[in-house]
């Protein structure tokens, strides 16, 4: 009987082949010295291939954060009024669960070696302001001031991204990113407050 599924790599193996030939040439090139095209042919995939995954050579690294951040927008924007506190605590709690070790804590662990230093502040302040700004309008439908509004959501994005980063600058097979958010919250709710107003 013959086989009724396609020829080639499955989704997933592809968009995995880019991201390890990705990270492989920014370790020996440097970033900017690496194009989409030695990735493309580093990953042995079409430069089509390479754009039905990544809209950008910096996307390769970011992808999976960026899916569940996506997912998080998404789910932000269906809270209910009167479920806010504890639907966005879940909804970020999913967010950071099972994170495997992947191209992005390698590029953040390397980055120095990668050239990527300036390009991953750039990117995660970009990731960080798309959380936020969900996070945002979830508190504003709560009926907060904008300025508290801007000021709650930055605080929960920044937890976030924060807890990525310190996952992978501790090695990101120790321990999961869903310990250093709760580090993180922890960080959140011991912070002085009072103090920054006096």
């Amino acid at each position: 009987m013959i086989s009724s599924s396609r020829a080639g790599r499955p989704r997933a193996s592809s968009r995995e082949t880019l991201a390890d030939a990705a990270c492989e040439l920014f370790l020996e090139r440097g970033y900017d010295a690496t194009s989409v095209a030695d990735i493309t042919q580093r990953a042995g995939v079409s430069r089509s291939s390479f754009f039905n995954y990544f809209s950008s050579k910096s996307d390769v690294l970011w992808s999976g954060l960026d899916d569940r951040i996506a997912g998080a927008v998404e789910d932000l924007s269906a809270v209910p009024q009167d479920r806010q506190g504890s639907e966005v605590r879940r909804i970020l709690t999913t967010l950071v669960a099972d994170f495997a070790p992947d191209s992005l804590a390698l590029a953040m662990t390397n980055a120095s070696a990668m050239g990527l230093d300036d390009e991953l502040v750039q990117d995660a302040a970009l990731r960080q302001a798309r959380l936020s700004a969900a996070l945002r309008d979830l508190a504003l439908r709560s009926g907060v001031t904008p300025v508290s509004a801007d000021i709650v959501a930055a605080t929960w994005s920044a937890a976030v991204l924060a807890a990525v980063r310190a996952w992978a600058e501790s090695g990101a097979g120790r321990g999961t990113v869903s310990e250093r958010f709760d580090d993180a919250v922890r960080a959140v709710d011991a912070l002085p407050w009072r103090a920054l107003t006096r």
